[in-house]
C-alpha cells in the first residue's frame, strides 16, 4: 500500500436539496400516477359493466312483474247459479254469463267492436271456472256486484308489452288476427288495464303453453326447504371440524393431507357434486328424486369447504393471547376455545356461513343431476314433511327450465325470476355484512 493511498482523501458527495426533483424521483413519481390512473380505470370498467348487467336484468325482468287485467263488475243471481250448477256443463254456462256482462260494459262505455265469444275465450281463457269456484265458495255474495280482475292471455300480454304485433302476429288457437281489434276496445274503454302480476310472486309453473300464468312460488318454497336443510347440515359439521382441526387436532402429515383435500374441494366444480349427490344419495340410498331434501344434502356437500375454511380463518384471528389468558387463569383447553375464541369468532363464522348459504342458493347444476329440472311444481306441498320430502323445484332450476322453452313469454318470466333470486342473494349478504358489525369486537 502506498502513502499517496494512505494520504487520499475520499470526495465529498455532491450537496442535493430536498425541494429539487431529481430524474429517479420523477419516475418514481410518474410510475405511482400511473397505477393511481390503472386502479381507477379499472373500478370504472368494473362499475359500468356491472350498470350494464344490472340495467338489462331490470330492463328484461321487470315486465314479468306486471300483466294485463280485465276489470269488470259482474252480477250473477241465485236463479242463474241454480241453473247452472243444474247444468252437466256448469263452466259452460258462467262463461256465457260473464260474455253477456262483458258485452253490455263495452254497450255503455260507447265502443262498437265486433264480439265474438269464442275471441273473448281465446283473449281471457276459459272464465267460466273461475267464476263457478268464486261462487261455490262465496254463496253469500250471489245478487250482489262483484269487481272481478281476471288476467289476459300471454298473446294478449305481449302485444301490449311489444313481443307481439299486428305485422308478426299469426292466426292460431292461442290468437287471431281479428282479436285484436277486440282487445283495443277493451283497452280503450278501460276495461283491460295493465296491474301488478301477484300471480307470478304466489303462483307455481303452469305448463308449456300458458307463460301468463306461470308462477316462482313453490319454487321459492322448494329454495326454502333446501335452505333449511343446508344450514341445520353445513352450519353444525363445518364449525365442529374448524374448531377441531385449528384447536385441537395434532400437526401430522394427515391432517395437513384433510387440510389440502377441503382446499381442493372448494374448488371443485359443483356438477360433481351432483353427480355424487346422485350415485349416493338416489341410486344408493334411494332418497326421493327431484326432492329438496335431496337437494340440501348435495348443496351441503358443496358449502361445507366453504364454511370450513371461512370459519378456520375467523378462528385463526383471534390473537393467541386470548387462549394464553385463558389457559393462565385455570381454564381448560375447551373453556378457552368455546368460552372466549369461539364468540369472537363468531362474526366472521357467521359471515362464512351466509355467504355458503348464498352460494348454495345459486347453484343450478347439481340440481340437474338430481332431476329438480325434469320435474316442476304445480303446487304448493300439503305439510312441512311433505316440503322436504316431496318432488318440488327451486328457483335456479325454475329459471333455467323458463329459459330453456320457447315461447318468449317464458324468457321474460326467466329475467323475472333472476331479479327474485337477486333479492334474495342480496338479502343474505346484508345480513352477514350486519352480523359481522354488530359482533364484531376490535382489540
Amino acid at each position: 500500500m502506498t502513502d499517496a493511498s494512505l494520504n487520499s482523501v475520499p470526495a465529498a458527495p455532491r450537496s442535493r436539496s430536498l425541494h429539487t426533483v431529481d430524474e429517479r424521483t420523477r419516475k418514481r413519481n410518474a410510475a405511482e400516477k400511473r397505477f393511481r390512473v390503472y386502479g381507477v380505470t379499472a373500478i370504472l370498467i368494473g362499475i359500468v359493466f356491472l350498470a350494464v348487467l344490472a340495467v338489462s336484468i331490470v330492463r328484461s325482468g321487470m315486465p314479468a312483474f306486471s300483466r294485463m287485467v280485465v276489470e269488470i263488475d259482474f252480477v250473477l243471481t241465485q236463479e242463474q247459479f241454480d241453473e247452472a250448477e243444474a247444468q252437466l256443463m256448469k263452466t259452460s254456462a258462467y262463461q256465457a254469463y260473464f260474455n253477456a256482462a262483458l258485452q253490455e260494459s263495452l254497450n255503455a262505455a260507447g265502443v262498437s267492436a265486433p264480439f265474438d265469444e269464442a275471441a273473448v275465450e281465446r283473449i281471457l281463457g276459459k272464465t267460466g271456472g273461475i267464476l263457478r269456484e268464486f261462487y261455490r265458495e262465496n254463496p253469500d255474495r250471489l245478487g250482489q256486484p262483484v269487481s272481478f280482475e281476471l288476467p289476459a292471455s300471454s298473446r294478449v300480454d305481449g302485444y301490449y308489452k311489444g313481443r307481439v304485433t299486428r305485422d308478426t302476429i299469426v292466426d292460431s288457437r292461442f290468437l287471431m288476427k281479428s282479436d285484436l281489434d277486440i282487445v283495443d276496445a277493451m283497452h280503450d274503454a278501460g276495461i283491460l288495464k295493465r296491474g301488478f302480476n301477484w300471480t307470478f310472486i304466489q303462483g307455481t309453473d303452469s305448463g308449456v303453453d300458458n307463460p301468463g300464468g306461470a308462477g316462482i312460488g313453490a319454487s321459492v318454497i322448494g329454495s326454502f326447504f333446501m335452505m333449511i336443510v343446508v344450514l341445520v347440515l353445513s352450519l353444525p359439521i363445518g364449525v365442529a371440524a374448524s374448531i377441531y382441526l385449528e384447536e385441537f387436532a395434532p400437526q401430522n402429515r394427515f391432517t395437513d393431507l384433510i387440510e389440502v383435500n377441503i382446499s381442493n374441494l372448494a374448488a371443485v366444480p359443483s356438477i360433481v357434486f351432483g353427480i355424487l349427490g346422485l350415485a349416493v344419495f338416489i341410486q344408493f340410498m334411494h332418497l326421493p328424486q327431484s326432492a329438496p331434501l335431496v337437494g340440501g344434502l348435495v348443496l351441503t356437500l358443496m358449502t361445507l369447504p366453504t364454511i370450513i375454511i371461512a370459519t378456520r380463518a375467523s378462528l385463526k384471528a383471534v390473537p393467541p393471547s386470548i387462549r394464553d389468558a385463558a389457559l393462565g387463569v385455570g381454564a381448560s383447553r375447551m373453556q378457552a376455545v368455546f368460552h372466549h375464541v369461539l364468540p369472537l369468532a363468531m362474526p366472521g363464522i357467521l359471515t362464512g356461513t351466509i355467504i355458503g348459504l348464498a352460494q348454495a342458493l345459486g347453484e343450478t347444476a347439481p340440481l340437474l343431476l338430481i332431476g329438480m329440472v325434469g320435474y316442476v311444481a304445480r303446487e304448493y306441498p300439503d305439510s312441512l314433511v311433505a316440503g322436504f320430502t316431496e318432488a318440488n323445484s327451486a328457483m335456479p332450476a325454475q329459471i333455467y327450465t323458463w329459459a330453456a322453452r320457447a315461447d318468449v313469454g317464458f324468457y321474460e318470466k326467466a329475467w323475472g325470476g333472476i331479479i327474485i333470486l337477486l333479492m334474495f342473494l342480496l338479502t343474505m349478504n346484508i345480513i352477514a355484512i350486519i352480523l359481522r358489525r354488530r359482533y364484531e369486537r376490535r382489540w
